[in-house]
């Protein structure tokens, strides 16, 4: 079996174990599908302090799976990111330097960031979330209506998408809940609509009550959220799962904002394919 498919085999064993696991062993596995590169690039003593577990929690879950130690379930890690990139002497260049730029961090926290939202955005592009992207504009062209809602972090996201729909003629409205009005908003929704989803965690129990009653409206829904278990995944007929760059406890939304712009010139380019050029 190659290391890709591995990876894959234990991935998919955590999420079907994860409901079993104890709170910290919830806490690495949550840790270890969400952050694949930082698994191979930092020690066991710093993935402990960011999955916010004791290190002998990390060992355990790797017996848990099969493993003698963690650092035979990191070499996963580290094949699978060697086998899917070119420029893995870079990455690994790029994180050595960030670690050290973080000690003189209000001299340089334009070039911290900007160099942690290009690799951000470097994993953003891929085949699976390209595909993705195309299904996701055809569901919301084929939308009587779209509704957006973005809570807290996630706002100037969803006002943005509403802002670029409705430059492409698409009737989009933002759930705000604005005079405390979810209910009546959500009412609006019908058969034929579409929601998009927004959410980070922690997630907004506002939004995580709207999409469990849209769901059992039957309206069709595309998530953009953080977490392979997130909770908005057992809802979505779409999902895009966005590692945002993170810096000193700062998350960023450039790949957020990318991708939500990418989707709607998409729509833009379905709509009108003449502006698609023919060069």
């Amino acid at each position: 079996m190659e290391e890709n498919a591995q990876l894959k085999d234990l991935q998919n064993q955590i999420r079907a174990r994860y409901d079993d696991l104890s709170k910290r062993l919830k806490q690495v596995a949550q840790y270890i599908l969400d952050n694949s590169d930082s698994i191979v690039f930092d020690t066991v003593a710093v993935i402990a302090q960011k999955a916010k577990v004791p290190p002998s929690t990390l060992i355990r879950f790797a017996a848990e799976f099969g493993f003698s130690g963690f650092n035979e379930m990191k070499q996963l890690f580290r094949e699978n990111l060697m086998e899917k990139t070119t420029n893995y002497t870079e990455r690994l260049q790029l994180s050595n330097k960030l670690n050290k730029q973080h000690n003189s961090a209000a001299d340089n926290i334009l070039s911290i960031f900007a160099q942690a939202n290009g690799q951000a955005l470097r994993q953003l592009d891929t085949e699976d979330n390209i595909g993705l992207l195309h299904s996701a504009a055809k569901l919301l062209m084929q939308a009587n209506n779209i509704f957006i809602i973005g809570l807290k972090r996630s706002f100037s996201v969803a006002c943005y998408l509403n802002y670029a729909l409705q430059h492409l003629d698409c009737r989009s409205f933002v759930i705000d809940g604005q005079g405390g009005m979810f209910d009546e908003q959500l009412n609006q929704v019908k058969a034929g609509d579409v929601i998009v989803v927004i959410s980070f965690s922690p997630y907004a129990d506002e939004t995580l009550n709207i999409v469990n009653i849209a769901a059992q409206k039957g309206i069709k829904q595309i998530a953009i959220t953080d977490s392979q278990i997130s909770p908005l995944l057992a809802f979505s007929d779409i999902s895009f799962i966005i590692k945002e760059a993170q810096v000193l406890g700062f998350r960023s939304q450039c790949s957020t904002m990318t991708l939500v712009q990418s989707l709607a010139i998409t729509i833009g380019l379905e709509k009108n394919p003449a502006e698609r050029g023919t060069d």
